[in-house]
């Protein structure tokens, strides 16, 4: 990184599963779990710090991927992760240094997000962010996941309510989006619904 800029990743992994109807951070993917494997990736990724964001059952997720990795992440427990993704991306941003100057939100169904991806978003970020402070990515003109916000946005960001994570900011500041084409689905593929992880599993990239 160039110097004076560190990035930190939350990992918002709080959630009920509701629609999927059981807990989709613990499903098996490969040899781990899918939470396990967005973990993984981030790990791998050039973020200088991370923050596991979990709520619903939090004893039973962090039993289930306590692995070597773990104990090099930060975990904080949101007892408020009814109140929605919101809740979750306040109680990460507590959770960070000081010195962090910016956050990559990312969600925990989005296993098939590279390291590499995330560091193009980084990459982005880094050359771009005189003025550009929003960086957003799109596979063939939809945007998806993970976004990098930098923390000029922070009282924004602890004033987010409801479950629309950071859509409310990038709606309020368009002209601080830079928008990232990157040539793979995977920033769209969060698996919701049981048909969701079936089609994955289908694809080419998953194997």
């Amino acid at each position: 990184f160039p110097k004076g800029i560190m990035i930190a990743a939350i990992i918002l992994a709080a959630g009920e599963s509701r629609r999927m109807g059981q807990l989709k951070q613990l499903l098996p993917w490969g040899a781990t779990t899918i939470l396990g494997n967005v973990i993984e990736n981030v790990r791998a990724s050039r973020v200088d710090e991370v923050v596991l964001v979990v709520g619903y059952r939090a004893e039973e997720v962090l039993a289930a991927i306590s692995y070597s990795g773990i104990s090099e992440i930060k975990v904080k427990v949101n007892p408020l992760y009814r109140q929605g993704m919101s809740s979750s991306i306040r109680a990460g941003l507590q959770a960070i240094s000081d010195d962090t100057q910016a956050v990559l939100l990312v969600l925990g169904d989005l296993p098939l997000v590279s390291s590499g991806t995330i560091n193009k978003l980084i990459y982005a970020y880094e050359r771009f962010r005189s003025d550009k402070r929003i960086i957003v990515p799109t596979y063939q003109g939809q945007r998806g996941h993970p976004v990098i916000l930098d923390l000029k946005y922070r009282d924004d960001i602890m004033q987010l309510t409801g479950d629309l994570g950071c859509r409310q900011i990038i709606t309020a500041h368009p002209h601080n989006i830079l928008e990232l084409e990157v040539d793979t689905p995977s920033i769209l593929q969060d698996i919701d619904l049981p048909g969701d992880l079936a089609n994955i599993m289908m694809t080419e990239e998953f194997f």
